[in-house]
This record gives C-alpha cells, structure tokens and sequence, in this order.
C-alpha cells in the first residue's frame, strides 16, 4: 500500500487486476500541535500520509485505461467487492 492508500488486489487465478483508491470526501479533522496559549491547531501534519486520495487526484480514470469503474459506499470492503465479483462472473 502507498501512503495514499492506493492498493491493488490480484486474482491469483485468472490475473485480473484491481485498483482501491480510498477517496477524501466531506471535511477532515485536522492534525496538528495545539497552542496552549490560544487554544488554536497550528502545524500541518495531516496532509503527507494521509491514506487517501482527493478525487481530483485519482488515476481511475477511463482516460488511463480503466474499465468498469465502481465506487463503493462507506464502509464497503473493496476485497469483498472483488471476491463477490470474481464469484458472479464464474471467472476460473
């Protein structure tokens, strides 16, 4: 996995391969050292590894190759997306 979050599942079987891009959505909690004095978050700590990815920055794109893009909901696993996947289409 990268510090986006990034990470691909192989089929061990047939090859196929997937892409997970977990996605920023909505506000974050920001991280950072807080001021005694003002009571205030200063620093910038959660931007470097932060395990996922802003939509504008994603490579799933058809414009790079990808096809049948699927984005999950909240608190769907991506592997057992894939395993349900390879399970329907009967993929041997």
């Amino acid at each position: 996995m990268s510090d986006t979050g990034r990470y691909y599942i192989v089929d061990i079987k047939t090859g196929r391969k997937f892409c997970v891009e977990p996605l920023i959505e909505g506000d974050r909690t920001k991280w950072g050292d807080l001021n005694p004095a003002t009571k205030q978050i200063e620093g910038d700590y959660g931007k470097k590894y932060i395990g996922a990815i802003e939509r504008k920055d994603t490579i799933i794109t058809e414009e790079n190759g990808f096809k049948n893009i699927v984005e999950l909901g909240p608190g769907e696993s991506p592997e057992g997306y894939v395993e349900r996947l390879l399970k329907n289409n009967n993929i041997q």
